[in-house]
């Protein structure tokens, strides 16, 4: 019998214990799905729910945003942009510009310089200026062959002409500025004779134009030597014709004892011109010189042997110059 009860004792507690445990898991479990449903519920549902509300406007405040916008399209600086997209366009224009090595260039320059001066002595800068461009199309069409493979009497190589093609066809102007050939522009001025009728003539040499007149005795590419009257680098002239005049003037006006002035250079190289001394030669420099006998420093361009010395001097003399009767 104590056994019996022993036992039957023993599984009732045994089942108690079980069902207490049971029913204790149970709730944790059921309080853990609570807790972490609220969680949930905090994280995405609140923060959703505050994103729809945030971003909602009412139609005065939509309005006032489309007024806005069209405020600002109005006040945009649409004439400025298109002055930069034109002004990046001429920056590539430049980059386009072709450069071409230094014995190509002389090629080049040699034969310009002899269709030049195979021009009468009287030629005009038009004339020199429809001779330059005749040439230039004329090569282009010459180098245009050689690239197809035709074979022609030419100093220019078959794998030469495809560069010299590029350089021809892109800004002539600012090739021929790189390598040195400067015409100057003819500016034509016509003269109306409204003297009134019997008073006398002025004379026709001290009247201002922008043509050289026959005393200046004008040569481009050719720089002559001298005594400095006044330094060109604190002189500055806005024409050839001015300067020629300003060398005249100078003359005229200098007194007793002093220089007067017989040479004018002038430089009218918008890039500046190249000089073998320390200063920086730059665009409308007017040197107005004296020299008893006047002798040249440097004449069409530099040769071979100077230019080996002096690595920075261009093909082509720039500057412009002039002898003067005093």
């Amino acid at each position: 019998m104590a056994r019996g009860e022993w036992g039957h004792n023993g599984r009732g507690k045994c089942c108690s214990y079980k069902r207490t445990t049971l029913i204790v898991c149970s709730i944790n479990i059921f309080v853990a799905l609570y807790v972490l449903r609220t969680l949930y519920t905090s994280l995405y549902m609140y923060p959703f729910s505050d994103s729809q509300t945030t971003f909602r406007y009412t139609s005065d405040q939509i309005r006032k945003m489309e007024e806005s916008n069209q405020i600002r399209k109005a006040s945009e600086p649409t004439e400025l942009i298109k002055l930069v997209r034109q002004l990046k366009k001429d920056f590539l224009k430049e980059e386009r510009v072709m450069e071409l090595p230094q014995h190509l260039k002389q090629k080049l320059v040699h034969e310009i310089l002899a269709r030049l001066r195979s021009l009468s002595a009287g030629a005009n800068t038009t004339v020199q200026r429809e001779a330059v461009e005749s040439w230039r199309k004329q090569k282009l069409k010459e180098v245009k062959r050689l690239v197809r493979g035709k074979t022609l009497n030419t100093t220019i190589l078959p794998e030469e002409a495809g560069v010299v093609a590029r350089a021809l066809s892109s800004d002539w102007a600012e090739l021929s500025e790189k390598i040195g050939i400067w015409i100057p522009v003819e500016i034509i001025n016509k003269e109306h004779d409204d003297k009134p009728e019997g008073e006398e003539e002025f004379d026709s040499r001290i009247l201002p134009g922008r043509q050289l007149p026959l005393e200046c005795h004008a040569e481009v590419h050719t720089d002559y030597g001298g005594e400095a009257v006044r330094w060109g680098l604190t002189h500055h002239k806005e024409s050839a014709y001015d300067c020629c005049m300003a060398c005249v003037n100078q003359a005229k006006r200098a007194k007793p004892g002093e220089k007067r002035c017989n040479i004018w250079v002038y430089c009218p190289s918008e890039t500046g011109c190249y000089s073998p001394d320390i200063y920086e030669h730059k665009n409308q420099e007017c040197w107005l010189k004296y020299s008893e006998k006047p002798k040249l420093n440097f004449k069409d361009r530099y040769s071979e042997s100077y230019r080996n010395a002096h690595p920075n001097a261009p093909l082509i003399v720039p500057w412009v110059s002039g002898v003067v009767s005093v």
